[in-house]
């Protein structure tokens, strides 16, 4: 599409400017965090308006919790950004050095990636985190979002567009494309030659279609069938409060559980006691043959179930006979984001740690907290489910590669 090809050639532009721009990312970023209060009034307008074409098409309430912004919203996400700006620069930084025998200076030094793609659905958040950590890292970003956030987005691109180019930096560094139909993210997929590198951030559908469509280099992330653990040792109450704060504080979240294994020993115990703190949110509950006696209210499981990121108030429940059969549960199902055991026993801890290959893997924790901010990170791009090039949360540090830079005094070979 020539739209996205004109997007693509103005990044490409603004991205040589970044690469010299130095302290003018945080003064650039400071201003658009204080841009984004200051328009509060215009990006929760479009906001509402955004809501009310969604609840019309029949939104769920969980999907529409993550369109929403409320005055609280926009300060964190003002926050976020202002938290970016003063981070320490993820550009420039010597990652190793040494003088070989012949006197050549070889250095391995930080370098910004280049132009970003970020294709994402209803989430209007991830406009400003996904814009600021891009900048920061000294990278242009293209962003793609959903139809039902659009209006939502146009604002927020356009308040941060003018504020960083106040500041002395290119308004090209952040830009949206803004037809949301299925051939603009087709072509953003295939914008070779500008794109450095495509990350999709949203749904199982969204992710795999990127995955098997784009022909840009592609970071994985965001799916999350996120998986709890209650182990034979476990202490109960404990179970029930991180089962219930894993599957409720948010559902809608990449990060919330999906599925509950329970070890047959304290089934008939810990179930009934976890599904009454379910029963505060109205969670359904489907269920496998054994688990299913032990929950009133709870329906038949599926195996269609063990695969499913509901990302509504709906959880998978299972009874296991093992730690090893939860294991082998979670690896044939698992999207690799996060799982939780919940024990008391030591051995167990660590048998399930060394042996779920997952991103982030916890004991006595609500998966909840695979969060760049719970991390220590800052904002974050999104949570990586692959190996390489990065994996769990993506902070600034996982938006920058590298290159060597030697230094010679007529070396020739």
């Amino acid at each position: 599409m020539t739209e996205l090809i004109e997007l693509g050639k103005k990044a490409k532009a603004a991205e040589k400017e970044l690469r010299r721009c130095g302290v003018k990312k945080e003064t650039a970023l400071l201003a658009a965090g204080k841009a984004l209060l200051l328009e509060q009034k215009k990006i929760l307008s479009q906001n509402e308006e955004d809501l009310k074409a969604a609840e019309e098409t029949g939104m769920g309430k969980a999907m529409l919790d993550r369109l929403r912004l409320t005055p609280q919203r926009l300060e964190e996400m003002a926050k976020a950004v202002e938290e970016v700006a003063k981070a320490q620069d993820p550009v420039g930084r010597v990652l190793s050095g040494e003088t070989r025998p012949n006197g050549l200076q070889i250095r391995k030094i930080t370098v910004p990636l280049g132009v970003i793609g970020i294709i994402f659905e209803a989430r209007p958040n991830v406009t400003s985190d996904a814009a600021a950590l891009c900048l920061k890292a000294g990278n242009a970003v293209i962003l793609r979002g959903g139809k039902e956030a659009i209006r939502s987005n146009r604002a927020i691109v356009s308040v941060m567009r003018e504020a960083v180019e106040k500041a002395g930096l290119p308004a090209d560094c952040i830009q949206l494309v803004e037809d949301t139909s299925r051939e603009s993210a087709r072509a953003l997929m295939e914008l070779t030659g500008y794109l450095d590198v495509l990350i999709p951030r949203g749904g199982a559908g969204l992710i795999r279609t990127v995955m098997e469509n784009a022909k840009v280099p592609v970071i994985e992330t965001g799916v999350g069938n996120c998986h709890i653990y209650v182990d034979r040792d476990a202490d109960l109450p404990m179970a029930a409060q991180i089962v219930f704060n894993a599957k409720t504080s948010r559902p809608s979240v990449c990060n919330a559980a999906e599925t509950l294994l329970v070890h047959q020993d304290i089934a008939k115990e810990a179930l009934p006691l976890i599904a009454s703190r379910l029963s505060e949110k109205q969670v359904e509950i489907r269920a496998d043959a054994r688990a299913l006696p032990l929950i009133p209210g709870s329906i038949p499981a599926g195996e269609e179930d063990w695969e499913t990121e509901f990302l509504d108030y709906i959880l998978a429940v299972k009874v296991v006979d093992s730690l090893e059969e939860a294991v082998s549960h979670i690896a044939r199902y698992s999207t690799g984001h996060s799982e939780c055991i919940v024990t008391k026993s030591l051995e167990s801890a660590e048998t399930f740690t060394a042996s779920v290959d997952s991103a982030a893997v916890y004991v006595n924790a609500s998966t909840r907290f695979t969060d760049g901010g719970q991390f220590g990170l800052g904002a974050e791009i999104g949570i990586s489910t692959q190996k390489l090039h990065a994996r769990g949360p993506m902070g600034l540090n996982e938006l920058v590669s590298y290159q060597y830079v030697i230094i010679g005094n007529g070396q020739v070979r």
